[in-house]
């Protein structure tokens, strides 16, 4: 294997930063940027053409989603980088055509009915019902931590339709219009102050026949589509890169100032960002950087984040070469955003109680805050740690169930 991209997708990657180095800013202005990569055809890059796409390869598409994420751009949506490619596969030609070019062209918005309030870790003992009335199913129950249900146009929704059946075999995949009569979404705020999750109920909505995906209470074999197609993503990684180079900024830049004692000896105290550190040495420190517990703790997770670059990049080229990467996206899910929460560990104590600040004067502009709160949900979210760890188990080391 070479580990290196091609001259010519290098040639992309520069491309794509001058792209995002000119365009980004306007979002701020009320420009919509994914409008305008989906006018270069960006978004759906991958894509057979057929579809709106450009037959890109997989390291493409990779690099593509790299520079996305380290740049904090909005690059992709649902729509791009799991709904579309489950219709795809598992659509009908009906389907393909009303809403593969309306996500093309990033006309339409999702959301995603899968967890309940009873069916998180264990998805497939989903509760929801669809009962069968003439070319409508009936749908009645409700849906939790759905993000953006409340901008959502469509979600996809798992529902149960036959109560009878081996819990993995009941389940059915739809397309639901979020304006359907009977649903209601409340929103849920979290601890970040933000409402981005929301539970979604459902009384008698009515869902067309023709909007099922895949066969009837086959359902929960397109979901793990779905879920590989979510789970595979190099963002889970490149995510931590930047707070982590701001990070190991912060540290070099920020003071150590030594504490007054009382008496002598001992080992020295110094003042960082927010308490007190020890330093573990005679020398001197300048700098935060300079303490040897933070060094190493930083470079621990730097050494982690290339590893997980790796492990990403491996999904890719399995991708590129018509392999399935499916323990092996849990292994890069997992890895990734374990490692992030690990990050936010160890930069929020480095600050300590300023770490708890928001705003511009704080350090980082308060996105450490931010970040140590919300990558609390990276290992639920997309499949838990202890789920993806079954699949690994299972499906890449052969074990047992039991």
């Amino acid at each position: 294997m070479r580990f290196r991209f091609s001259p010519e997708d290098e040639a992309f990657r520069t491309e794509l930063r001058e792209f995002i180095r000119t365009e980004l800013p306007k979002v701020r202005q009320g420009e919509s940027f994914t409008k305008k990569l989906a006018a270069k055809g960006w978004l759906t890059m991958s894509w057979p053409r057929e579809y709106g796409g450009q037959e890109a390869n997989h390291i493409r598409q990779l690099v593509y989603n790299e520079e996305m994420s380290y740049n904090r751009a909005p690059g992709t949506t649902m729509g791009i980088d799991r709904v579309g490619p489950t219709i795809i596969l598992f659509g009908t030609e009906e389907q393909k055509a009303e809403f593969l070019p309306r996500i093309a062209n990033d006309d339409i918005t999702w959301c995603q009915g899968f967890s309940e309030p009873g069916a998180g870790s264990d998805l497939a003992s989903l509760q929801t019902r669809a009962v069968q009335d003439g070319d409508f199913y009936v749908v009645n129950g409700s849906k939790i931590w759905t993000s953006n249900a409340q901008n959502a146009d469509y979600m996809i929704l798992l529902t149960r339709t036959d109560p009878d059946a081996p819990k993995h075999r009941g389940i059915s995949y739809f397309l639901l219009d979020m304006k359907s009569p009977g649903i209601e979404v409340r929103p849920l705020v979290q601890m970040t102050g933000q409402a981005g999750f929301n539970q979604v109920f459902f009384d008698n909505v009515r869902v067309p026949v023709k909007n099922m995906i895949g066969e009837k209470n086959r359902g929960w074999y397109v979901s793990t589509a779905t879920l590989d197609f979510e789970r595979s993503g190099i963002r889970r990684v490149v995510d931590g890169v930047r707070i982590f180079e701001e990070t190991v900024a912060y540290a070099k830049r920020t003071p150590a100032r030594e504490l007054p004692r009382a008496g002598s000896g001992g080992t020295p105290q110094y003042w960082g960002a927010g308490g007190p550190l020890s330093a573990t040495s005679n020398q001197r420190p300048a700098t935060l950087f300079d303490l040897p517990h933070i060094r190493h703790a930083l470079a621990d997770i730097g050494v982690g984040l290339h590893v997980g670059r790796l492990m990403c990049y491996r999904v890719a080229w399995m991708q590129s070469r018509q392999m399935i990467p499916n323990y092996e996206a849990s292994m890069a899910k997992t890895f990734g955003t374990e490692l992030q929460q690990r990050l936010a560990r160890v930069a929020i104590n480095m600050l300590g109680l300023h770490g708890q600040l928001r705003g511009p004067s704080a350090p980082l502009g308060g996105a450490l805050s931010q970040y140590y709160l919300s990558s609390v949900s990276l290992t639920i979210a997309a499949g838990t740690s202890e789920i993806n760890r079954n699949i690994i188990s299972q499906r890449g080391l052969g074990l047992p169930r039991d």
